[in-house]
């Protein structure tokens, strides 16, 4: 081991393209990590930056100069565009000014008809122009100015940066990468306009900081082109500078890495949470650990890939990772983008989202679609409430912005509800959403009570709205269950996102013909006021891909050449599910996400012929006739009071108990006795000062209550309980 040498400092960077509205988290939480061991660690997201110097007067005058000077033969809708590059130039920075919420004053000009110039993507939408209409006039700019925008970046792609969108970058390379060659060639081709702006804003970065070590996180597949063109960058000009490339690809797709020339742009590939890897890196570059001793890494010694995990060295637990922070990542500078008018379709596009995580994996991990062997599926721990609420309220005092996304595989119900009644407690007002499991944990009063702590949405996988299929994949749910959770959340005022999937194994046309006219239904009683359809894939790391002959899939490649292995094509041999299906379910949810198309045979979305749905059209109708499923009445729960605090009046041999709430007061009459022990239980049960409570339990009250056992059993069938129940009385 050589002599221990000054810690490096580090640069993490988030490569193009993820989210214009809000940074990926992964570097806000490996520098909140390094920054509580004091560890000097800066992070940039060249995305953003990339976008932003495209999109301004300069970039746009770069666009248009070299659209013009291309020898190509150029689409029409271009030369269109060219010929008002003026509007253009002109419009850019106030669009931009405006798509960042500097310049709100900004919204009658930009709404105004004719006031931008309007290309290809508007002429899309033409024909609705009275949904244009119906909008408000800062919802009618964002979506102009959106519009703008995409017809901009469609010029960029179709002229001078093939590889740019949006929000994605170049993502057909990565998902064609079983060699690495694909990425090779790539990176051999001279850079592009936007390649040049991606390697402007690194530089800057570079140059200010000097770093020893630049750490690459690549969470999708648009982002890996971006991160090796800017390894190559480095290596080509400061060798010196060691290159850590990580994040959610790797985790999944590079797990069998064996191609040494890998190593030719980057030194290490690390796996899994990067907390641990990443600190045995440091310590390794400071002389304090020999490259044997590295934990979960890869690197190249002698031309060959060496997979280095030192196992004595245990991963952090959730009370240990620290908080994230977003120093260095400039939030006002993010745009805030318009493609879609549904409310929770929006939460993706619009501001800021502070980033945390309420448990690290998934505590059902059985599904045999997913990961379950993987460490971000496998290893489940929640990270505690205290914890959470601290690292809550220190991004609060960072950031100003009270708006959270908990980035959970699923979010444990036992979790919500602790922090529910944490943030209730200690009065913390903030506003949340997070992916859960459709499971019946999620009881009407559970709800009510996560809306009442600032929950405004969640997402969860439905996956296939077939009760024979998820039982096959062990989702562990039935669609009946999903609706009655889905009614839970929406009479809690909570919006849901459900993930859809066609093409399961053994699925039929018949099987996925019922799936969409179930949540066709879903929609139109607004159980669901969004979701995403997409088909099957067998991945490597799941039992489906580990095991695919049980399945009854046959796998058709790719063959693994050293780089990435993830997804796999596939033939099920019990039964067929045509691509033209998912042309038609796309075609669905675009018209349901806008509530259009609700009352349409779901037969007509298709281009072909399928056959007649075999579920009842008044199957949703009938389900919540029979009444929202409450929980197990054995669960040990707890009463939680919601409201005011009570007033009694006595009003002749009884009492008027006066129960306050924050839309309007609700009373109730009842003896004495009972209203001294309504009054004891909704004291007892108030979250307030600061302070935990003892919540009392059923069985405790049953206990207190003035009278026998039957009497309070009668006693909870009265108009007057269920008053208070309905003011706002839980049971959870």
């Amino acid at each position: 081991m050589s002599t221990t040498m000054p810690t490096p400092s580090v640069l993490l960077c988030i490569p193009p393209l993820t989210q214009l509205n809000t940074p990926y988290p992964s570097t806000a939480y490996l520098t909140g990590f390094l920054h509580g061991r004091g560890i000097e660690a800066s992070q940039a997201d060249i995305g953003i930056e990339m976008v932003l110097r495209l999109f301004c007067r300069s970039g746009l005058q770069a666009l248009f100069d070299q659209v013009r000077a291309s020898k190509d033969e150029l689409p029409g809708e271009a030369k269109q565009m060219l010929a008002v590059e003026p509007a253009y130039l002109s419009a850019i920075e106030p669009v931009i000014e405006f798509l960042q919420g500097r310049n709100p004053s900004l919204a009658l000009l930009l709404a105004r008809p004719g006031f931008l110039p309007q290309g290809p993507r508007f002429a899309g939408h033409r024909g609705n122009a009275a949904s244009f209409r119906a909008l408000s006039e800062q919802d009618r700019a964002k979506r102009f100015a959106t519009l703008y925008l995409e017809d901009l970046a469609d010029l960029t792609q179709a002229t001078v940066s093939p590889y740019f969108a949006l929000s994605r970058y170049a993502e057909h390379i990565a998902r064609a990468a079983s060699s690495f060659e694909t990425i090779i060639d790539a990176i051999a081709v001279p850079p592009t306009l936007t390649d040049r702006f991606m390697l402007e804003s690194l530089w800057e970065h570079l140059e200010r900081l000097n770093p020893s070590l630049v750490c690459l996180t690549v969470p999708f597949p648009g982002n890996l082109y971006g991160a090796f063109r800017m390894a190559s960058s480095i290596k080509n000009q400061r060798p010196d500078i060691a290159i850590a490339l990580g994040g959610g690809y790797a985790n999944t797709e590079l797990r069998r890495l064996s191609d040494p020339r890998v190593f030719d742009y980057v030194d290490y590939v690390t796996l899994d949470d990067g907390e641990r890897p990443l600190l045995s890196l440091i310590e390794h570059l400071a002389g304090a650990r020999p490259r044997t001793g590295l934990c979960r890494t890869f690197y190249c010694d002698k031309g060959r890939v060496v997979f280095a995990n030192n196992t004595s060295d245990r991963d952090f637990s959730m009370d240990e990772v620290g908080c994230p922070t977003y120093s260095g990542l400039t939030l006002n500078r993010y745009l805030t983008i318009l493609d879609s008018t549904n409310p929770m379709h929006r939460l993706w596009s619009e501001g800021h989202w502070n980033k945390l995580t309420v448990a690290h994996g998934c505590y059902w991990k059985q599904c045999t679609f997913c990961d379950v062997g993987l460490n971000y599926i496998s290893r489940y721990e929640m990270t505690p409430t205290d914890r959470l609420i601290r690292q809550i309220e220190q991004l609060i005092a960072e950031t100003g912005c009270r708006g959270f996304h908990f980035v959970d595989e699923a979010a444990p119900p036992v979790a919500l509800k602790s922090l529910a009644l944490a943030l209730l407690e200690q009065g913390i007002t903030i506003s949340w959403w997070g992916n859960i499991r459709f499971e019946e944990a999620f009881s009407p009063d559970l709800c009510r009570l996560l809306a009442a702590s600032g929950c405004i949405a969640v997402t969860a996988g439905l996956e296939a709205a077939s009760d024979r299929l998820l039982e096959k994949i062990k989702k562990g749910i039935t669609v009946d269950q999903t609706a009655h959770v889905a009614a839970a959340f929406k009479d809690a005022g909570i919006l849901i996102h459900a993930y859809l999937m066609y093409g399961c194994p053994s699925e039929t046309v018949q099987e996925t013909v019922d799936s969409l006219e179930r949540v066709r239904q879903l929609f139109t009683a607004d159980l669901i006021q969004s979701a995403f359809w997409h088909r099957f894939t067998a991945t490597a790391h799941s039992p489906i891909g580990l095991n695919p002959a049980a399945h009854g899939l046959r796998i058709l490649g790719p063959e693994f050449q050293g780089f990435a292995e993830n997804d796999f094509l596939h033939e099920d041999q019990r039964a067929k599910t045509p691509e033209w299906l998912g042309e038609g379910l796309r075609r669905s949810i675009l018209n349901y996400l806008e509530g259009s198309g609700l009352t349409l045979d779901v037969r007509q979305w298709f281009d072909h012929s399928v056959p007649r749905p075999r579920v009842s059209s008044t199957w949703v109708r009938q389900l919540l006739k029979k009444g929202i499923i409450e929980d197990n009445p054995q669960a040990e729960r707890r009463f939680v009071w919601l409201g005011g605090q009570p007033v009694c009046e006595p009003v002749g041999r009884r009492t008027r108990l006066i129960l306050p709430g924050r839309a309007s007061d609700q009373a109730v009459t009842v003896s004495h006795q009972q209203a001294q022990w309504l009054d004891d239980l909704i004291r007892q049960s108030t979250p307030y000062n600061n302070q935990p409570r003892h919540y009392s339990l059923l069985r405790e009250m049953k206990a207190a209550f003035p009278g026998t056992a039957n009497e309070f059993e009668t006693f909870l069938g009265t108009a007057s309980w269920k008053k208070v129940r309905a003011a706002g009385l839980l049971l959870v």
